[in-house]
């Protein structure tokens, strides 16, 4: 035969044993022999052969058809290197060895070195006896997760029991590091081998730690409950008292949703008992995720994110930087169906809570139903002509149901009571006509009515014995009628000044000015019954007061207001030259993003008829830089204990407006990497490895100014520096940092240190916080893959050792 020849001959061809009940199709590249007499084909030259699920490859393979047995090994080319090694697959696995035996008729066979994953990791061995389909003794052999043919470590054996789809077993064994033995050893393995999920212990770390003595960390038991759910049972036990118990689990169905649920209660003890020093923390944390896969219900979805917790949890049990230096908790859980094609109903459930001040908020639940736009006076069929504009009037229907409560997270379980919680529904009805002046000018005019339901109300007395006032609580149904009337102006006014010299090309100025209107009636007249009066006992004069208390929908306004409103905005643009577009040949430039001056004239009111006038703005000049500035000014005078008087700031002072607070906030965020200062990019070799490094610098600075009556600081700085780094010399290393610095307080931020080394199938993970709270280092050197992460080395303090 000459090479490149190949063949394919079906068993019925050829006179063989009946051992052999399938076909057996075969093929080579060099030559191929037949000896009719000893029934036999030799196949050379990248020989393969199938039969039944199993394919083979290797430099010769020889069937004997009369025996029932196949012989495959690879050969040696022409530099005398050992070359085209036999290759077995099958459905499940791929086997590299340097020889092997195979009898059709038992099944049984024989194979020499060698190299097959199983385990999720990789099996070596030497002499191998494979009994039947599943189950083979491997003799001198090792285990490993790396993929080398001569892998960095292995565990070895010097015999094992592999049953496919279920476990390995072995006798002792030890761990060998770049084939140096070490005094590692167990007198047997277990190694599972199943592809389905299974359950099993959990291995704990343990350890001596200065503050909380010996321990056992995330030690538990997994459960492989299905394809669709697992659960994680882990716990924490210190000598001294403290101790955690985790709850872990993962859900998923293609298409469906997916999402995991992880619950943690700790007990924190600090010091000896019964002395001073002694603490005892107990904390609770929850977080869960759920997401819905769109195309499960496209007209409905739910979802959640939450994440709650005693306030100290983050502090004295390990977690994220993210999570310690956030200091704020917050919870969503949402579901929003589409009723029909005019309605949306939207369900929600929030929690936030603070981590300094402990205050807790929970809104459980807070229904809405919304529909969609109306137009009472538009036909399709029959357009009107003569009063087109009517048919733009619209209007729409909202219903609001909430149920809210505010308290301490320590008083939060005493606190979860039906008196506490603030309750109430809404419905509101607005009716909307925009409309186009002369083209230019946007006309829009609302006129909405509201009613409030309201459970309970409020009455103040005097009671003669306290020589107090006191405030009684009704339980009785208040509605509550609101109407309001809005109307704006609003238009855009553009200047521009073109230079034919320079390069600056042309500077644009936006002007949008927004004048408006709005009315509502004085609700604390008798007519509507929403405030009662009560006169104190020092005085004859009677004061009205709201018969609501924090409602949550908030309480009529008192007085009538008539306001006509003005807010003015400002954008400024240049356009300058750019060699970078090659398109245009300029870009442009923001120089003031926005300014903003709104304020207010109330023509029912019958004093301080002007409003403060508020100042805002933002410009971002230079990329990465922003500046943003608000300031509040009063129109009117004030006596010596701050109160404003009916006299203008202009009659009293000679001054149009008066300064009652400011604030300037300017901060700066500047990135830099190894391609900043790389003008052709597209040049760049990429034959050899170039070095990647990232730079983050972050400054913020802002002046507040409150200029009232009466403040003890009337100014504040806070003046804060941030530095971020990644740097990844080689592909094989990785470092990161976080600093900052406070020049107000004169101290170091949240500091880490992170060093990173890729070896191969271990890695070297050091993490180092230097100064502050959480003062601590850990390193690790371990195996990357997931099924022998117990292997490894850790050294590492405990934050907790420095409290």
């Amino acid at each position: 035969m000459t090479a490149g020849f190949a063949q394919e001959m079906s068993s019925d061809t050829f006179p063989m044993s009946n051992l052999i009940p399938n076909p057996i199709h075969y093929s080579c590249d060099d030559s191929l022999i037949y000896e009719f007499k000893e029934k036999k084909v030799c196949l050379y030259g990248k020989a393969h052969v199938e039969y039944e699920d199993i394919v083979l490859d290797a430099g010769c393979i020889c069937i004997d058809f009369g025996q029932s047995k196949l012989i495959a090994k690879g050969i040696i080319d022409s530099s005398g290197k050992y070359v085209q090694h036999p290759i077995l697959k099958d459905k499940e696995r791929e086997v590299k060895t340097d020889s092997l035996w195979y009898y059709f008729e038992t099944k049984k066979g024989f194979i020499y070195n060698i190299h097959s994953e199983e385990a999720g990791g990789y099996l070596h061995g030497e002499k191998i006896k494979q009994l039947n389909d599943s189950i083979y003794l491997v003799k001198r052999g090792a285990f490993t997760t790396c993929e080398l043919e001569h892998p960095h470590y292995s565990i070895c054996f010097d015999k094992a029991r592999v049953e496919r789809n279920h476990h390995i077993l072995t006798g002792t064994i030890w761990l060998e590091v770049e084939d140096i033995p070490t005094p590692l050893a167990l007198p047997f393995g277990y190694f599972p081998n199943q592809k389905k999920r299974s359950s099993g212990f959990l291995i704990p770390s343990y350890g001596e730690s200065a503050n909380r003595g010996f321990f056992l960390e995330n030690g538990g038991y997994y459960f492989g409950i299905s394809d669709y759910i697992d659960l994680a049972l882990r716990g924490d036990i210190y000598s001294r008292g403290s101790w955690a118990a985790k709850i872990y689990s993962n859900y998923k169905k293609r298409y469906k949703f997916e999402g995991s649920l992880n619950l943690n209660y700790a007990i924190n003890v600090f010091g000896e008992k019964f002395t001073s020093q002694y603490q005892r923390h107990k904390d609770v944390f929850i977080r869960w995720q759920h997401q819905q896969d769109p195309r499960a219900r496209p007209r409905s979805r739910f979802s959640a994110n939450v994440q709650a917790g005693s306030s100290n949890y983050t502090t004295f049990n390990p977690s994220s930087a993210n999570d310690y230096l956030s200091s704020n908790y917050s919870s969503s859980i949402a579901y929003s169906t589409q009723l029909s094609s005019a309605f949306n109903l939207a369900i929600t459930a929030n929690h936030s809570q603070n981590k300094q001040t402990h205050q807790f908020a929970i809104t459980l639940p807070d229904l809405l139903l919304t529909s969609s736009r109306w137009y009472p006076f538009r036909n399709p069929q029959k357009p009107s002509l003569r009063f087109k504009w009517l048919e733009k009037i619209n209007t729409s229907y909202m219903f609001q149901a909430k149920n809210s409560l505010e308290t301490l997270d320590t008083l939060l379980f005493s606190s979860f009571s039906p008196n506490n919680f603030n309750y109430g529904i809404k419905h509101h009805i607005p009716f909307y006509l925009p409309l186009n002046l002369f083209r230019v000018i946007t006309w829009n005019t609302s006129c909405s009515f509201t009613e409030k339901w309201y459970f309970r109300t409020i009455r103040k007395r005097y009671d003669n014995q306290l020589d107090s006032i006191l405030t009684d609580t009704l339980r009785e149904f208040k509605p509550v009628h609101e109407i309001a009337l809005n109307s704006n102006f609003s238009t855009q006014f553009f200047t521009f000044i073109l230079y034919k010299k320079g390069p600056i090309q042309a500077i644009r100025h936006v002007f949008t000015p927004n004048i408006g209107f709005s009315w509502r009636p004085d609700y604390t007249t008798s007519i509507w019954r929403y405030y009662r009066y009560f006169v104190p006992p020092s005085s004859t004069q009677a004061i009205p007061y709201s018969i609501f208390t924090n409602p949550i929908f908030g309480a009529p306004p008192s007085g009538k207001a008539a306001l006509i409103t003005f807010n003015f905005n400002n954008n400024l643009e240049m356009k300058v030259k750019s060699k970078n577009d090659t398109i245009t040949g300029t870009k442009k430039i923001t120089l003031v993003d926005y300014f903003n001056i709104n304020f207010s004239y109330n023509l029912a009111a019958d004093s301080l008829r002007w409003s403060t006038v508020n100042m805002s703005g933002r410009t971002a000049i230079v990329k990465g830089l922003d500046i943003r500035y608000t300031a509040q000014f009063d129109p009117y005078a004030v006596d010596s204990l701050g109160k404003n008087l009916n006299t203008l700031e202009w009659t009293a002072n000679r001054r149009l407006l008066r300064k009652n607070s400011s604030n300037v906030i300017l901060s700066l965020n500047y990135s830099i990497n190894q391609s900043t200062f790389i003008k052709n990019k597209k040049a760049q070799d990429t034959t050899f490895y170039i070095p990647t490094w990232s730079l983050t610098i972050s400054y913020t600075f802002q002046y507040t100014e409150n200029l009232l009556v009466g403040i003890t600081k009337p100014y504040q700085r806070i003046q804060t520096l941030s530095i971020t780094g990644d740097f990844k010399p080689t592909r094989n290393w990785r470092m990161s940092f976080m600093t900052g610095y406070d020049f107000i307080n004169k101290g170091l931020s949240y500091t880490s240190i992170n060093i990173h080394r890729d070896l191969h199938c271990w890695e070297i993970i050091f993490n180092w916080i230097p100064t502050g709270f959480r003062k601590s280092y850990n390193f690790t050197l371990r195996v990357k893959s997931p099924i022998l992460q117990d292997l490894k080395i850790t050294k590492k303090t405990d934050f907790r050792d420095y409290y």
